[in-house]
């Protein structure tokens, strides 16, 4: 099958989660990786090796300062943003001012500053944006929003929603460059904007007024003294004390994770495997908050980094009944589990050991109970990854003659920079309420959204 013509792409951002987008991109026809852009030739001769691997041409390695260059020289046409969540709008904007079609990982930037920025930008050039809420793609949350929207439980009053991230997963975010806020906007930014899109997303709604309260409770030097966890390492890599400690991420016993980081300290000196119970740690483990919504339904929300389990529980009371989903991603968790992914990640791309199931319950007024039946993954996060590439970018080239199965994704909303200024500004102003203790206004935060 004929490839060409392409449209030129670049990935912005080499690490983990950028292999996703280069694997998606070499794989479909029309798309060419022509350029990679990262502080570290390491990373991105990594993924030069992916794209040999897919029998795609080497794409040019060009440098962070010279980005507004690069574009112009390799007659770039797309944009896939996967960098250090406070450096999306570094790129975000020159893109689209070259005139190039961007999509962004999420969060879609870490403040209002940045934000009003990329709406501006948005605004001035008239070229797309695209945030990879992946969420939105996976076929049980689609089955929440379709019963939602037809009315099934009513008038949507309230929700509760309550997301576990693991003693793997969740201790993650505290190993690498997310536990400083001023990179990632803490996990109310980085983590819960997927929660606040899905959730405008089921009620068709805006956030309207946050309250909350913030708390480092289980991480951090101070609470592993207190709680007696903390080993005396900054990172894990050649101390002996990580030796055994559940909580100690060995980069040199995986093949991916050896490649994009252990190899490329030397070329920015970022360490991706720092003591969990060391410092600096500048984001919250424990947090808490009522959302107000425009049609006056409520959201209590809860995010937990520090659970023996894993997954999520999210609660819809309406006018007519309840719409109830329990999900289990890892029932529990073993000490120093081992790699299974060939991406090297620890969450999401496979399913884990102890996955559980989904639960959806419909309970109108009245009547019995209904088990809605579902379609459900636990790998590449809920089987959102694929649907959402083939939203992006269109289907993978199977190969001549070949039927590929429709995913239902041509017809599936992406999330454009409203959408995502929208599920940012809860995450900012509960990270205003943390600081201040009073209730913030979101449209006082991201006036550009409205």
């Amino acid at each position: 099958m004929s490839r060409t013509p392409h449209l030129r792409a670049a990935v912005v951002g080499t690490g983990h989660r950028a292999q996703l987008f280069t694997r998606a991109l070499a794989a479909r026809p029309g798309h060419r990786v022509a350029a990679l852009c990262d502080p570290s030739p390491a990373r991105m001769a990594f993924h030069n090796r992916l794209l040999a691997e897919a029998g795609e041409p080497a794409a040019v390695e060009g440098e962070p300062e010279h980005f507004a260059r690069l574009l112009a020289e390799e007659g770039i046409d797309e944009v896939v943003v996967t960098t250090v969540d406070a450096e999306h709008d570094r790129y975000i904007i020159p893109a689209l001012q070259a005139g190039c079609r961007v999509v962004t990982e999420k969060p879609m930037t870490v403040d209002a500053d940045r934000c009003a920025r990329i709406l501006d930008t948005v605004k001035a050039t008239g070229n797309s944006l695209t945030v990879a809420f992946n969420y939105r793609f996976n076929p049980v949350h689609e089955k929440v929003c379709a019963l939602l929207a037809d009315g099934a439980i009513g008038e949507i009053l309230s929700v509760h929603f309550e997301w576990l991230l693991d003693t793997r997963h969740g201790a993650d975010y505290f190993r690498r460059w997310h536990r400083e806020k001023r990179y990632s906007g803490g996990l109310m930014v980085h983590k819960a904007s997927h929660h606040f899109d899905l959730v405008n997303w089921w009620l068709a709604d805006e956030p309207q007024e946050v309250f909350g309260y913030g708390r480092l409770g289980f991480y951090g030097p101070e609470a592993g003294a207190r709680h007696g966890l903390r080993r005396d390492y900054s990172r894990a890599h050649g101390a002996a004390p990580a030796a055994d400690d559940p909580f100690a991420l060995d980069l040199e016993g995986d093949e991916t994770l050896r490649a994009l980081y252990l190899d490329a300290e030397r070329d920015d000196g970022y360490l991706r495997d720092r003591n969990v119970f060391d410092g600096p740690v500048t984001i919250e483990d424990d947090m808490a908050l009522v959302v107000r919504h425009g049609r006056g339904a409520t959201m209590t929300y809860h995010l937990t980094a520090y659970s023996p389990w894993e997954g999520y529980r999210v609660m819809f009371n309406g006018s007519a009944g309840r719409l109830e989903l329990e999900v289990e991603e890892s029932r529990r968790q073993v000490p120093r589990t081992r790699i299974t992914s060939a991406s090297g990640a620890l969450h999401g791309d496979t399913a884990a050991d102890h996955a559980g199931g989904a639960r959806l319950t419909l309970r109108p007024l009245w009547q019995p109970p209904v088990d809605v039946p579902l379609v459900t993954a636990h790998e590449a996060h809920g089987g959102g990854d694929p649907r959402m590439l083939d939203a992006l970018f269109g289907p993978v080239d199977t190969g001549a003659g070949s039927v590929r199965e429709d995913t239902g994704a041509a017809t599936h909303p992406t999330a454009t920079e409203r959408d995502g200024a929208l599920a940012l500004g809860v995450g900012i102003a509960a990270n205003r309420c943390f600081e201040t203790g009073r209730p913030v206004r979101v449209r006082d935060l991201i006036p550009g959204a409205w």
